[in-house]
């Protein structure tokens, strides 16, 4: 077997190979989307009423606060299904939260509530300057206690909407591997047609009929 007629064998192996990557690359793809639809929708999310821009944006003014991102999605009553709207839920989530602490995050609230000021969701670390109660021991910050529930479930949400993205970009490589794959075949079975029937056009050499040398 000659080095040409290897490397036209070869290219063939090759794209039956790339074939075979992009089926599998499809099918994982398309399984992951599937899963996470499947476990959101397990899971019964339901947007509020509110969570669309129009009645965040108003919301948002009234709670005066400032550099607010308002999402131009739209969950309200929408039951969450996929990772965009996973994602956009996450948002309106974290507004909700901005919302209960009068704009600050967790890290500027402190662990208590301040005797000095109940009211005050920074609060305070120091248990000294804690609010206490009947037990004398101190009150633990409520808006603070919501940032940590709402991490953690907007992380959830997001991390949904990373994996759908992953999939789509799974199942976009899988196609470009299988027409790269039929391509590769393709081209290699045209080179081994052309190369045969350009050896069935070559005629033998028949020492019998050459003419004798002068």
């Amino acid at each position: 077997m000659n080095t040409r007629r290897i490397l036209e064998l070869g290219g063939i192996a090759a794209g039956v190979l790339m074939v075979a990557f992009g089926i599998g690359s499809l099918a994982l793809g398309i399984n992951a989307r599937n899963t996470v639809s499947d476990e959101l929708s397990r899971e019964f999310i339901v947007g509020s009423e509110d969570m669309n821009p129009d009645d965040t944006e108003k919301a948002v003014a009234e709670a005066g606060l400032t550099d607010v991102d308002i999402p131009s999605c739209d969950v309200a009553e929408k039951e969450i299904e996929n990772g965009s709207d996973a994602r956009c839920f996450a948002q309106y989530m974290r507004i909700h939260a901005l919302e209960s602490s009068g704009g600050l995050t967790y890290a500027q609230m402190g662990r208590f509530l301040a005797a000095s000021d109940a009211t005050n969701p920074a609060g305070t670390s120091d248990e000294t300057a804690a609010l206490k109660d009947d037990a004398g021991k101190p009150v633990a910050n409520a808006a603070r206690n919501t940032w940590v529930t709402e991490t953690a479930l907007s992380t959830a949400l997001n991390v949904s909407y990373m994996a759908e993205q992953i999939a789509l970009f799974g199942i976009i490589v899988g196609i470009a591997l299988l027409l790269s794959g039929i391509g590769f075949i393709i081209l290699a079975l045209s080179v081994l047609g052309a190369a045969a029937t350009k050896e069935k056009k070559v005629p033998a050499f028949d020492s019998t009929t050459a003419p004798a040398a002068s």
